[in-house]
């Protein structure tokens, strides 16, 4: 993981082994994910990243795959890091569409989580007067993962800002989301959820009833929040 932290603008090679269609023309995918992390995310968060297609992985680029599901896995030998140890996101086209899902909203959210929190440890209390007992995943897009906008007529995904995990911010006092859909600091839309660290385990807090009925539905497998749980990932678990 020391590798994370040397400054250097990553590079991600795009690489799609899905059998079904995506929905989208992955070259448009892919310059538009490129424009977002340049002229979107960076402003914001100061991450960017150089996006590029690939048939194959890169020695010593990061990676996102597009996969049919989540029964794939076994087939790269590596549960959420590319053969050089790298950051990988997995997107699952099936599941994804599976649930009215787009692919590419998908591959922005999980994009724009990797170069925010790229080994997955990173937390935020909701408190700043008492020691919490709550820790809340920096996960920039699940508290809004149901809000969209596009790109070159590409549906990307909606993130929050820093100051989304900073509890002084006053409601209204600020921007807290790209969309400016988010009032206060900690608050999750209908449509979102949030993991968090509490009683000595992850689980979730969610936006709304039917954003919990709808989250048990689908298939999380792989998805960034199970890493959190998983058990080589121990120095993610906050220490109360």
């Amino acid at each position: 993981m020391a590798a994370l932290s040397t400054g250097i603008v990553p590079t991600v090679a795009c690489i799609n082994s899905a059998s079904v269609p995506l929905e989208v023309d992955f070259d448009k995918l892919v310059a538009a994910l490129q424009k977002f992390t340049e002229a979107v995310l960076f402003p914001v968060w100061g991450a960017s990243a150089q996006v590029f297609k690939s048939e194959k992985f890169v020695p010593g680029a990061w990676g996102m795959v597009f996969l049919d599901d989540a029964k794939d896995q076994s087939t790269l030998g590596y549960h959420d890091l590319t053969p050089d140890g790298l950051p990988l996101s997995k997107i699952f086209v099936k599941s994804t569409l599976k649930v009215g899902q787009k692919v590419s909203v998908t591959a922005c959210h999980e994009l724009a989580e990797m170069l925010i929190d790229p080994a997955t440890n990173l937390v935020s209390t909701a408190s700043t007067n008492r020691p919490s007992k709550t820790f809340y995943a920096y996960e920039i897009c699940d508290a809004v993962e149901e809000e969209e906008f596009q790109i070159d007529g590409i549906p990307m995904s909606d993130f929050v800002y820093p100051s989304w995990f900073e509890s002084f911010h006053r409601p209204g006092s600020t921007q807290f989301d790209y969309l400016k859909k988010v009032n206060r600091p900690f608050e999750i839309l209908p449509g979102g959820y949030i993991p968090v660290y509490r009683k000595g385990k992850w689980t979730q807090i969610f936006g709304s009833k039917a954003k919990e009925k709808r989250f048990r539905q689908e298939d999380r497998r792989n998805h960034r929040s199970t890493y959190r749980d998983h058990p080589r990932n121990k120095r993610s678990r906050p220490s109360p």
